[in-house]
Order: C-alpha cells, then structure tokens, then sequence
C-alpha cells in the first residue's frame, strides 16, 4: 500500500502501461502474409501506386494512413456450357468446358486484382471471369474449322489460352487448367464425321485381317513346299545310307539320336518354364510394393491434410484474437477523438455564429451568379437548338433538290434515249403524241361534257347552197363529210397515226366529176329500160319532217 500511496510509482506504472499498450498495438500492425493469399495494403502507399501487394513475407500497416485486406489464391472452377456457338463455316457448335482460374501472383496480375476483385466475393469474380471466357472462346471457335476443333485438340486449347491470357489478366487472373467435356454440333456434321472414321477403319481392319490371311496362307503353302523337299531328300539319304549300311547299327543310331533330341526339349521347356515363374514372382513383388507405396503416400497425404486443417484453425483464432483486441483499440481512440472534437466545438460555436451571416451573404451573391449563368446557358441552347433546326432545314431541301436533280436527269437520259431509239426529234416527238393521246382525248370531252344539246335546228329555204347542186342540209352534210379526210390527214401528219380507209380520204377532180355524172348515167339507163325518170330534185327540194317543224 505505502509504494501504490507514491506519485512516483504510480507514474512508472502508467507509462510502463502504456509503452506496453503501444508496444502491442505496434507488433499487432505487423501483418503477415500467408502463402495461400495476397495482402494488400492500401491507403496512402507510394507514389504511383493505389495499392501494395505482397505475395509472401509480411509488412507493416501504418495505423490511420493505411489499412490492409486479403485476396484468396484458391484456385476457381468455372462451368461454360457453350452452346450455339458459330464456327468458321458457319455451323453451330456446341463446347461444354471446365475453366480453372486463380488470382495471379506477379505484380501487374496482382495490382490489377487489388484494383478490380479486392472486397468481391468468389460468385461475382466467376461472373466476371464467365463473361469474359464466353466472348473469347466464341472468338476461337469463329476462327476455326469444325473439322481442326475436333480432330486438334492441343491446337483448339492453344488458341483458347492464347487468346484468353491476356483478358483475364486484365482483371488480375491466370489461367491454370482448361478441360473440354465434349464437342457437338447441332447439325450431327461430328457425329457423320465419327461414323465415317469408323468406317474408313472397320475397313481398313478388314483390309488388314485379309492381308495376313493371305501372308499366313502364302507362309503355309511356303513351308508344305519345303517340308515336303526336305523329306523326299531325306527319304532319298535314308535308303542310300539304308543300303549301304546294315539295319541294327541304323536302327542304333536313330535310337541315340531321339533320345538325344527328347532330353534336349525337355531341358528346353524346364527352363522356360523356370524363367515363367521368376518373372510371375517378380510381377507380384513390384505390385506389393506398388500398393505399399500408394498406401504410404496416402496416409502421408491424410496426415498433411490434417495438419494444415489445425494451422488455419489455430490462424483464424488467433486473427479472430487479434481483431478485437484491434477494434477495441480503435475504439477508444475514437471515445478520445470524439470528447476532444466536443471541445473544439464548444470553442468555435462562437466563431460559427459570426461566419455565418457572412457565409448568408456569400450565398445570396452565389444565388444570384448562378441564376445569371442559367440565363446565359439557356439563351445559347435556343441558339444552338435554332442553328440545328436551320441545318436540319438546309439538309432536307438540299436531299429534295437533289432528288429531283437525279428524276429530272434520269428523265432526259430516257428522253434521249427515246429519240436515239426513233432515229430523229419528229417520231420521237410522235411517239409521244401516242402516249397521251387518250389524256388529250379525255380532256377535249371533259371540255365539252356538260354543255347540254336540246336540240339542232338547220334552216333550209330549198334553194340549193347557191351553185344548184342541192340544198343547205345537203351542203352541210357535204361539208362535214368532206372535213373528215383532211383532219385524219392532220392526226397522220402531226401524230404519225395513219387510221383505216372506211372513215374516208382525199380525192381529187376527177372524183368530183365521176359524182357529179353518176346521177345521169343512172337516169339514161332508166330511160332505156322504159321507166319513168325520177324527180330527183322535186324529192331533193321536198323538205323533211324535222325541217318543217323547224320552221
């Protein structure tokens, strides 16, 4: 009690306290990097950079300029069921695959992780990497040959990795494992490829069986031949040495002989069936050894296991440890900031008061600037809407102008054509004329459709048309008839239209004569044949009903 009674202890006591505090929160800043993960220090780092990576090793993490996070290396499985994908030539594959990817380890693939997947979790960085690999492979498959995917695997997966490196290290991902499931097709072009390959090699295995049927008839036919001269000459030895030598001592020697050839095969087979054992010994010796192996390199595997799954769970209590402690740290120097931010706005309250009529002011003359540049900006959206309008104007008659530029040319290129094709301006000038005739027709009785006719009225005072060739009617009739073969002429001349001769033609004086006599001649036959002459002019003078009431 006496030594907790002097200042001077007690003082000791805090700061041994607080260096100690220090000295943990300093050691709990030190952040160490496991190898199956990235830290990332970010905050204010160097210059150029927005953020440190560290693979490996550890650092410290300045406290209130810099905080730290984790990226996992774990590697990601991702499942691309392709379909309809679009080769070279224009048929549609089908690719299920297997991708597996990971966060790379060299310092661009990390920077460019910490900038895009840091604080992500695994779905969104395997949505990022799906896009990404769906766009590509497609690109691979489109430069392609069907026949060059299927048949060149290596060569497929070559140009898949070549052409999808780059873009996931973008996003800060390697790719470390690609697996192709299987390659179809919609239209079955593969599976008529696989049948034929089958085909071509049934065949071929046929062809082959075939051959060495034939070597092995061939090799047998070969050794009848040969055995068959070995044993006529042996047959031919046998009875000279028969003849030549007495039977016992023959018989004697083929005896010794065979006995001989019988103990060599024997000795013979014994040993190949000794070295049969020694290597089925043998076989089974390297098997056992094998399946110890493997049991071995199991259970060491299982022990690994089991002593990593112990470090991460001894990890994570201690950082889980750590971390409160941390936050708790944080928490009280918060608690101090706070008690001394109270302070310092007890002391500016004061201040505040008198800034602000003057901060009142500074908006009033900024309200009043704000509402002069909106004048400004407004007035030069209407001119710059009206000089587009004006534009917009300009283009569409300049389009029409041209537009009927283009028609009216075209339309004299087919003019001149026209009088190139008639051989002068005059048939051409006539065709034309034929083209609307039936619009000049329909106006000319357009023009007179409703003028209303009740009725005509032609006086005739039966004294002839002057010259005592008949009467007034008779004139006009005349008349009338004989316009016709002029104006035919006219639509011959002027339209090049030539009509049919029963409407009527010129004719000349002789044909007027040949008129005039006619009713003479006719008279004079009457004459000579006894009968009466007519009173052609008594029935040409004698009025007709119509004209008596007309007059």
């Amino acid at each position: 009690m006496p030594l907790l009674e002097n200042p001077n202890v007690l003082i000791v006591i805090a700061l041994t306290l607080v260096l100690l505090g220090f000295l943990v929160f300093i050691i709990k800043r030190y952040k160490r990097c496991p190898s199956n993960r990235i830290l990332v220090i970010y905050g204010k780092v160097r210059q150029g950079q927005s953020a440190r990576c560290l693979h490996g090793g550890g650092a410290f993490v300045i406290p209130l300029f810099q905080d730290f996070a984790y990226l996992s290396l774990d590697p990601i499985q991702i499942e691309i069921p392709l379909k309809g994908a679009l080769s070279i030539e224009n048929i549609r594959v089908n690719v299920p695959s297997v991708f597996t990817v990971a966060v790379g380890t060299d310092g661009v693939a990390m920077q460019n992780a910490a900038i895009r997947l840091l604080g992500l979790e695994t779905k969104e960085i395997m949505k990022q990497a799906e896009d990404i690999i769906f766009g590509q492979l497609r690109q691979v498959i489109a430069s392609m040959g069907i026949e060059d995917i299927n048949r060149d695997r290596d060569k497929f997966l070559e140009a898949v990795q070549k052409s999808l490196e780059p873009e996931l290290e973008k996003i800060g991902l390697v790719l470390i494992n690609v697996n192709i499931t299987d390659i179809t097709d919609e239209s079955g072009y593969i599976e008529a490829i696989g049948r034929k390959a089958a085909s071509e090699a049934i065949q071929q295995a046929e062809i082959d069986v075939a051959e060495q049927q034939k070597r092995g008839a061939i090799g047998v036919a070969d050794a009848e031949k040969e055995r068959a001269v070995e044993v006529a000459n042996a047959n031919k030895f046998r009875e000279i040495g028969t003849t030549q030598a007495n039977r016992e001592q023959a018989v004697r020697v083929a005896e010794l002989e065979k006995e001989k050839v019988v103990g060599q095969e024997t000795a013979a087979l014994e040993r190949e069936a000794q070295i049969k054992q020694a290597e089925q010994s043998m076989r089974i010796a390297v098997a056992d050894a094998n399946a110890s192996a493997v049991t071995g390199e199991n259970l060491a595997k299982a022990k690994v296991a089991e002593v990593n799954a112990t470090l991460r769970i001894k990890e994570a209590d201690a950082y889980q440890a750590g971390e409160t402690r941390h936050r708790e740290a944080e928490a009280a120097v918060r608690e101090a900031q706070y008690q001394a931010d109270a302070r310092a706005a007890e002391a500016l309250s004061a201040k505040i008061e008198h800034e602000k009529r003057a901060e009142l002011e500074a908006v009033a003359k900024a309200s009043k600037a704000k509402q002069i540049v909106d004048a400004e900006a407004e007035a030069e959206r209407r001119r710059i809407e009206a000089e587009g309008e004006a534009q917009a104007i300009f283009a569409r008659l300049e389009a029409e102008a041209k537009g009927q530029y283009e028609i009216l040319a075209k339309k004299a290129e087919g003019l001149k054509q026209i009088v190139e094709g008639c051989g002068g301006s005059q048939e051409a000038f006539q065709l034309l004329m034929l083209e609307h005739l039936n619009t000049l027709s329909e106006n000319a009785a357009k023009a007179i459709s409703n003028i209303k006719f009740d009725k005509v009225v032609v006086w005739d005072g039966g004294n002839g048309n002057g010259n005592g060739k008949g009467s007034a009617t008779a004139g006009f009739l005349n008349g009338l008839a004989g316009s016709l073969p002029p104006m035919l002429s006219m639509m011959k001349d002027v339209g090049g239209v030539e009509m049919p001769e029963f409407f009527g033609k010129l004719v000349g004086v002789e044909d007027e004569d040949k008129k005039e006599l006619a009713p003479v001649s006719s008279s004079a036959e009457a004459a000579d044949k006894g009968e009466p002459p007519k009173d052609e002019s008594r029935k040409k003078n004698k009025p007709r009903p119509d004209e008596q009431s007309g007059r």
